[in-house]
């Protein structure tokens, strides 16, 4: 089993940035895949980035792109999401994920273990 722990969220102003973290625990996962999703108020969960096992390549939804950077620390167990220029639009609370397998995905179905979220509000 994974235990997954967001951190990091909070308050910004539009074109602020913030960097979420993802700790886990119960085991490595640097086999994994993880990837982070978020959910605004009334909307469905959206994929936003993953990285696979060894965090040389990563995929973004194009709304993110060129603006969030997704890496890991295996050696910390943690994963990160530097989110630079934020809208409005990015508010949400964020999820991070793991995936036993080795690539990186954007369908939640793929993942097993969820961290329990944090909140990142950006005002305009």
């Amino acid at each position: 089993q994974v235990q997954l722990v967001e951190s990091g969220g909070g308050l910004v102003q539009a074109g602020g940035s913030l960097r979420l973290s993802c700790a886990a625990s119960g085991r490595t996962i640097s086999r994994d895949a993880m990837g982070w999703f978020r959910q605004a108020p009334g909307k469905e969960r959206e994929f936003v980035a993953a990285t696979n096992w060894s965090g040389h390549n990563a995929v973004y939804r194009d709304s993110v792109k060129g603006r969030f950077t997704i890496s890991r620390d295996n050696a910390k167990n943690t994963v990160y999401l530097q989110m630079n220029s934020l809208k409005p639009e990015d508010t949400a609370v964020y999820y991070c994920a793991a995936d036993p397998g080795y690539y990186a995905s954007e369908y939640a179905s793929e993942y097993n273990y969820w961290g329990q979220g944090t909140q990142v509000t950006v005002s305009s």
